[in-house]
């Protein structure tokens, strides 16, 4: 990956129906700009890796462990690692930004599209 590159340059990949992703990867983490539809749904899941985000757009119910919450733009989460979740978008959909460490190298899987403009900024 380049040193820097503009968000819409880097090719969105679908993670889930109505959820796609464009990820950086470092050495040792890596954050992704997910765009997510207006009422699309992350299934309960869970993985190694450790997971903060903001919300930068929109809203979605997030569901860590045992504890649901709407959030909206602005509002941030931690989601240690192995712990289940799943979140839940808002009639508007909703554009967050996940970190996670180490790189979530499994999300390598998933095709990439075609580089077009992001819902954000």
């Amino acid at each position: 990956m380049k040193t820097f590159i503009p968000l819409a340059e880097i090719p969105p990949q679908q993670i889930w129906d109505g959820v796609v992703a464009r990820t950086v990867e470092g050495a040792h983490m890596s954050f992704a700009v997910v765009e997510l539809a207006p009422l699309s749904r992350v299934d309960d899941h869970q993985h190694p890796n450790e997971q903060i985000g903001i919300v930068l757009r929109g809203s979605l119910t997030f569901t860590i462990g045992s504890e649901s919450r709407l959030v909206q733009a602005g509002d941030t989460y931690n989601i240690p690692g192995n712990v289940p979740h799943r979140a839940l978008a808002g009639p508007e959909g909703a554009v967050v930004v996940d970190v996670f460490s180490p790189v979530r190298a499994d999300w390598r899987r998933f095709e990439k599209g075609v580089p077009s403009p992001p819902l954000w900024p």
